[in-house]
């Protein structure tokens, strides 16, 4: 179960770096949520039954662990660090791309803990389907969410340029 995981988590880790990166500000925070969001997939892990994709799945667990965090403040994780004893290695994004990129984070910031979640998936290129599963709220309302979101964003985008 153990190497299962760890294979599983590895492939997909990149999903965690997104999430960290749309719920936390400094590196530390990042850092910490990446932590957090590891440790609920493995308390999680015996309850996935495969019934949708595993980076479904590992999106639902990392959304609904952050936007826990986000309500609560809370930042500092259970302090094992869950990467070392799994060997799973924590690959950063190209700080590059993440300059190019860093204007939108700052208006994705300012959005709703769901308004986050669906934008991050939106921007992912996942189906609304899928979004909706993830969410938990219905495909219909994922649409709506989004029209609103794209209007946000645009506002928010043109205060700050």
């Amino acid at each position: 179960m153990r190497d299962d995981f760890v294979h599983m988590v590895t492939q997909n880790q990149g999903i965690i770096h997104k999430v960290c990166s749309i719920y936390c500000d400094s590196e530390e925070d990042r850092k910490d949520l990446f932590q957090e969001i590891l440790a609920q997939l493995w308390k999680s892990f015996p309850s996935f039954r495969s019934e949708s994709k595993f980076s479904t799945w590992m999106y639902r667990v990392a959304l609904n662990t952050a936007i826990t965090s986000f309500k609560r403040g809370k930042r500092k994780p259970d302090q094992t660090p869950m990467e070392s004893h799994f060997q799973i290695a924590d690959e950063g994004y190209d700080t590059e791309m993440e300059e190019q990129i860093k204007m939108m984070y700052k208006a994705i910031s300012k959005l709703s803990g769901i308004e986050k979640s669906i934008t991050l998936l939106y921007l992912e290129d996942r189906p609304y389907e899928e979004i909706a599963e993830i969410t938990g709220i219905t495909q219909n309302y994922v649409r709506v969410k989004m029209n609103r979101i794209k209007k946000k964003l645009k506002k928010l985008m043109n205060i700050e340029e």
